[in-house]
């Protein structure tokens, strides 16, 4: 076994949450009679966080006071519809929950808030996932290793032993930030060409292909 301990990220790793997201800005945005973002829009915006989403959604010369009102509706809405739409992508409970049979250690870090992050988990992985770890007051957010090395700290792992999975340029950066080989997968929210100019080597197109990688 090559490594024993596996941080994945969430959005558009292990789950796909554009859908839900993109209704929840777009309300959020509706509400303030601004102009709807696209599927693809709000996908090339994802990876920073609620704070950064808004902010490149909401149309140019938006006062702060204003764009703060559109990220606490958006918050609170999609805080009660973020598992609308949203799905585990295909393989992914299989595949982990054959991990955690052959005694790999796995966490989850997202830069979603801490409560969505554990709820989701909740719901789509219910007892697979060992640590789950999500944005925190006074905690930087990937690309910083802080939620990382909490995630690590947690499950007792080592960087000799570790492996970061994730899909977005931000999971580039998150990945060589904590000093570990990172896996980039390429169902999620960035596309191949993308990734590659931000330094994505080791790339699997499927769950099989990420399967073999890790046993």
């Amino acid at each position: 076994m090559k490594y024993k301990y596996l941080i994945f990220d969430m959005d558009g790793t292990i789950l796909d949450t554009l859908d839900d997201l993109a209704d929840s800005v777009n309300r959020a945005l509706e509400l303030h009679n601004f102009p709807k973002r696209t599927r693809e829009e709000i996908r090339s915006f994802l990876g920073n966080g609620m704070v950064k989403l808004i902010h490149l959604s909401v149309p140019e010369g938006t006062s702060k006071e204003e764009e703060s009102e559109i990220l606490d509706e958006h918050k609170n809405y999609y805080a009660s519809h973020s598992t609308v739409k949203t799905r585990a992508y295909e393989g992914i409970p299989e595949l982990l929950a054959l991990l955690k049979a052959h005694g790999f250690k796995t966490a989850v870090v997202s830069n979603k808030s801490d409560s969505n992050v554990k709820n989701l988990v909740d719901k789509y992985f219910n007892g697979l996932f060992d640590v789950s770890i999500g944005a925190r007051d006074g905690v930087p957010r990937k690309p910083e290793r802080d939620l990382v090395d909490i995630a690590m700290k947690e499950l007792g792992a080592t960087k000799e032993d570790s492996v970061y999975i994730g899909d977005s340029d931000v999971d580039v950066a998150t990945a060589k930030n904590s000093e570990l080989p990172m896996i980039t997968v390429l169902w999620g929210f960035r596309d191949k060409d993308v990734l590659v100019k931000h330094g994505a080597e080791n790339m699997v197109n499927n769950v099989k292909e990420l399967e073999e990688m890790l046993l």
